[in-house]
Order: C-alpha cells, then structure tokens, then sequence
C-alpha cells in the first residue's frame, strides 16, 4: 500500500502483488479487511494544501479534503495562503463545521502549516488522550508531489474553473486601474465576494458529483463524496472523527486573529460596499462582474 499512494489498487491488485514479490498467496477478504484497517473510513485523513494559480492576480485559494471519501471540507479564497495564523484559522474552522478533528491532516512542508502541527498535537492530546501521537501523528508533513488527494483535486479545480477566472480576471482591461486606491479597494471587496460564492458552488458540485466506478479502487468509488460519507458502512467504512468542544475551537480562532485573518478589506467599508451593491438589485456572474464594478464605483466613493 505504500507504494501506491494515489490509492488505486484494489484488493486484487494488492494481492497479486504480495505474491509476486514476497510468494505469500494471502486470500481476498483477508487482504480487503487489512485495507480496511489502513484507511478505515471518513475523517481518518484530511488533506490541505494552497493554489496559487490566481495570486498572480491577488487571490490566492486554500484547500482541505478528506482522503476516503474524496469530500471538499473548505474551499477559500484569502489575501494570503503563506500566512500561518491564516492557514490555521481555516483549520480550525474547518473543525468547528464538522463538528469534530480528524485523527491527521496531511500538508506539505510550507511554513504556514507550522501552526496547523502545533494545534493538532495539542488539540488531539487534550480530546484523545488514548490515541498514541507517536504511533500516528495529528499531522503529517508531506512534498506536494506525495500529497495526492488534493493534489488530484487542484488538477480538476483548475480544468473546470480556475484557467476561466483567469480569462474573467482579464475582461476588465481598460477598466480596471490598478494603480488608483479606489479602484484598487473596491476589487479588493468585489472580487472575493465573486469568488467565494463561485468556490462555495463549486465545493457543492464537486461533493455530489458521482466519480467514475472503478473496481481496482480500495476506495469508495461510484458515488458522490458525500454520499459515500453518509453511507460509510456500505463502503466498509467508519468515521474516525475525534469530538472535540466547539468553544475551545472558536476561542482558539478568536485568539490567533479570527476572521480578519481572511478579509481583504476592513469592515468599515465592507458594510457600505454590501449596501451599494444590494441596491443594484443584481447577482455577481463572470460576465457582468466589471459592469457591477463600474456601477458601484461612484456609488460608493460618490
């Protein structure tokens, strides 16, 4: 198993392979329940990483996705996914949301997942004291290249939606100056505000979205995400999630910076800019994102 970290083998496969290379024949079920052990259910794994594919542009995205089931647990888009206090509010709020931590988070070795380890060793030894960090740490720090579940995931992000945005990004040439503070406050609010519904849909897409049977995969396969999450048993699945107390959760967030950590501009013209923007009586697409800009620019600065 672990020289197939992208977990397409099945028992099959796996099975074959033990004889070939060590000639033990071990039976089918025997090697299906070892598997299992392995990767027992949802929860067991989640996977974070960032895409930087839009920073070029000032959006950089951050992820988080459970290995079993394949699930977007988060997608977001904030000022900067190199910020540790930032990487690990989002860890916790991703707890907070689920209701509970997984039993490892996988990251690559980038800095800003230093405070993700810290928060995991210390929340999983107060939570779960029974479970041996040693054995099987909260966190594990991986290359980009061996980090596969969300690595997978950013390919088909950026096939579907990402290289778009670009293209959208670049539609507002002539109009956008961003060189002017004004202009450059308001993208600061617009665009975010655009993208984050447009990543809150797509997380919805791809968490239903039945993914291609495959019997060599020891994994769910044939369903959506979120289905093989609700119907685990089904899939020789249990969750491995460990319960956790919310408040400690949400003071932990307020303490290391709350939300702010992930806002590009500051309230205090946040709020008018919503109240602009709610009186054009209008939905941000991609195709009227710099029409809406142009409307709300002497409105907000008027």
């Amino acid at each position: 198993m672990a020289k197939d970290p992208a977990q397409c083998q099945g028992p099959d496969l796996v099975k074959e392979g033990i004889a070939f290379e060590h000639s033990i024949h071990l039976s089918r079920d025997f090697v299906t329940n070892e598997m299992c052990c392995h990767d027992p259910g949802p929860h067991h794994e989640w996977s974070g990483d960032g895409h930087d594919k839009l920073t070029s542009i000032g959006f950089p995205i951050w992820g988080v996705r459970d290995k079993w089931s394949g699930k977007w647990l988060g997608l977001w888009v904030i000022p900067n996914n190199h910020l540790k206090n930032a990487i690990a509010y989002l860890y916790l709020h991703t707890i907070a949301e689920v209701g509970g931590m997984p039993l490892q988070v996988t990251t690559d070795c980038g800095s800003e997942t230093t405070k993700v380890f810290g928060l995991g060793l210390a929340l999983c030894e107060q939570f779960a004291p029974h479970l041996s960090t040693e054995a099987l740490p909260p966190h594990c720090f991986l290359h980009s290249v061996r980090n596969i579940v969300i690595e997978q995931g950013w390919l088909r992000f950026r096939l579907q939606w990402g290289a778009n945005a670009r293209i959208w990004w670049d539609a507002g040439e002539g109009i956008y100056n961003s060189t002017d503070p004004k202009h450059e406050e308001l993208v600061q609010w617009l665009w975010p505000t655009f993208i984050q519904h447009e990543l809150d849909q797509l997380k919805e897409h791809f968490n239903n979205h039945p993914t291609c049977f495959d019997a060599a995969k020891k994994l769910p396969s044939g369903v959506s995400p979120n289905v093989a999450i609700a119907l685990a048993a089904e899939y020789r699945g249990e969750s491995q999630l460990i319960a956790i107390d919310c408040a400690v959760v949400h003071h932990l967030m307020e303490e290391i910076g709350g939300e702010s950590l992930i806002e590009f501009v500051d309230r205090e013209f946040a709020a008018p800019a919503q109240v602009v923007f709610d009186s054009l009586g209008t939905e941000i697409t991609p195709h009227n994102i710099w029409q809406v800009f142009t409307k709300m620019l002497p409105l907000v600065y008027g």
